[in-house]
């Protein structure tokens, strides 16, 4: 059905309103003929109003000159009354006067014809002023079921794209076209560390509800700062800040959203509490860098999305981050300018397809307009265990844990933080795969994960790692070997 099938259909309607039967007579018969036309006649001009709101005239023919109430009063309160105000009308009047017609005119009539007119000359006027107020109904028909459409829209979609995306697609007719343009934005990727085992181990209802609660949390954030949050993926957020709307401080407000982000941790984990759920620890890398934007995918399903190497980085850089941190590219830090962040540390790393090491910076904080920090990172004292845990671990590589099992020792040990005595050093973030056993050689898991994060000698190896997803019977282990004040 086109649009212009959907519209209401509207007939000429001629009102007239005249106090003598004699020109109504006349006017019916000059219009008699004409089958497109429907003709109305209204002798007491005190039911004027009342006879316009019952038949919507697309044309009124107003007598000047009538008992009870002065024409141009009339045409006063019809330009008064809603139903009424924009609909023409011709004055009809057997006065050739330059000031009534000047005053008619004033009050808001659109035509003036001296009574009684010719047939031709009264008929083309009637069509005239009928064809362009229908066009003017129609219009706006049109825009309220646009409107109507667009809050349809808004109210679906909104669900599922950023405001940004929607308002991308309704404002521009090429809005939702396929297709996309180059440009220089800051991308974000999120993800909570170790959330892979910790969702082996829990009913599939619990892991939904933990996702949920950390996603209505971050998600409010995320748009606080006019990020585009492009995609969930799983317990991970892909997010925009520079497409579709190009702003002139996207770095700094992607640093600033991500440093709040981790603050409201706090808050998730305190639900998450309160339903009987793990705590979980969050992740983010953020990059800048050219991309390719826009409506990727087909005509029948498609994606506001980017494209481009500066993707894969940004996830490479958030794979480094363990729960808490914030890494951003050397990039993203220029584009803030060094002297409002405070940068915790630097680490050069060589993540897969780069053909040369990068430098990436662990954030604490950013000042200036934001002014916002993480709690200060302080060096952990790490207690001797009373007798080295004999662990057997692995190194991961990116999902996948390697084939060679190598062993070793935990020997000191402080909430989530230990350090490790093996066979060979572990180059700083690199994910391990542990399987941590009792003194009598009985494993206790196989599915302790953690990152280094600190290498303190090589010959012997020695390193700290960081434990991002810890199996309850590890938990329970760890807490009978040491106080409650050491273990997490």
């Amino acid at each position: 059905m086109s649009d212009k099938a959907a519209l209401t259909q509207h007939r000429i309607t001629v009102l007239l309103v005249d106090d003598q039967h004699m020109i109504g007579e006349a006017l019916r018969r000059m219009l008699a003929p004409e089958h497109d036309i429907d003709f109305h006649f209204c002798q007491d001009p005190t039911q004027a109003i009342k006879t316009a709101n019952r038949i919507q005239p697309t044309v009124i023919l107003q007598d000047l000159v009538m008992p009870e109430i002065d024409g141009l009063t009339l045409v006063r309160y019809y330009r008064a009354n809603p139903a009424t105000r924009q609909v023409p009308l011709i004055v009809l009047s057997s006065k050739e006067e330059a000031h009534t017609k000047a005053e008619a005119f004033a009050l808001g009539a659109n035509d003036y014809m001296v009574k009684l007119p010719d047939r031709l000359e009264i008929l083309a006027r009637i069509r005239y002023h009928s064809r362009g107020y229908i066009n003017l109904l129609e219009r706006n028909e049109a825009q309220a079921q646009l409107e109507k459409a667009n809050r349809l829209i808004r109210k679906t979609f909104g669900q599922y794209l950023s405001d940004d995306i929607v308002d991308a697609i309704l404002e521009s007719p090429e809005g939702a076209a396929l297709g996309g343009e180059k440009r220089f934005v800051t991308i974000m990727m999120t993800d909570l560390r170790g959330f892979t085992a910790i969702g082996e181990r829990l009913p599939a209802e619990d892991v939904v509800g933990i996702i949920n609660i950390y996603l209505e949390t971050m998600t409010e954030i995320v748009l606080k700062y006019q990020g585009t949050i492009d995609e969930f993926i799983g317990d991970a957020i892909f997010v925009i800040f520079g497409a579709p709307i190009l702003r002139d401080n996207d770095a700094k407000r992607a640093v600033a959203c991500a440093v709040e982000m981790q603050l409201a941790m706090t808050q998730v984990n305190t639900k998450c509490r309160e339903k009987g759920y793990p705590e979980v620890h969050q992740g983010i890398g953020i990059n800048s860098g050219q991309l390719v934007v826009g409506n990727i995918g087909s005509k029948k399903r498609m994606k506001y999305g980017v494209v481009g190497r500066n993707v894969n980085l940004t996830a490479r850089i958030e794979s480094y981050t363990v729960g808490g941190q914030i890494f951003i590219s050397e990039n993203t830090m220029e584009e803030c300018g060094l002297h409002l962040l405070r940068i915790d540390d630097q680490i050069d790393v060589m993540p897969k397809g780069v053909k040369k090491p990068l430098t990436i910076y662990e954030v604490g904080g950013i000042r200036g307009e934001f002014d916002l920090f993480l709690p200060e990172k302080v060096d952990v004292a790490l207690v001797d265990l009373p007798k080295p845990i004999p662990i057997e671990f692995t190194v991961l590589e990116g999902k996948h844990a390697g084939d060679t099992r190598y062993q070793g020792t935990i020997d000191k040990l402080f909430e989530k933080t230990a350090q490790i005595s093996a066979e060979v050093s572990a180059d700083k973030l690199v994910n391990l795969k542990i399987s941590l056993f009792d003194h009598d050689k009985n494993e206790i898991s196989s599915d302790l994960y953690a990152k280094v994060v600190k290498s303190i000698s090589k010959d012997p190896a020695i390193f700290h790692i960081s434990m991002t997803s810890i199996p309850p019977s590890v938990t329970n282990f760890l807490e009978r070997l040491m106080p409650e004040s050491v273990t997490a």
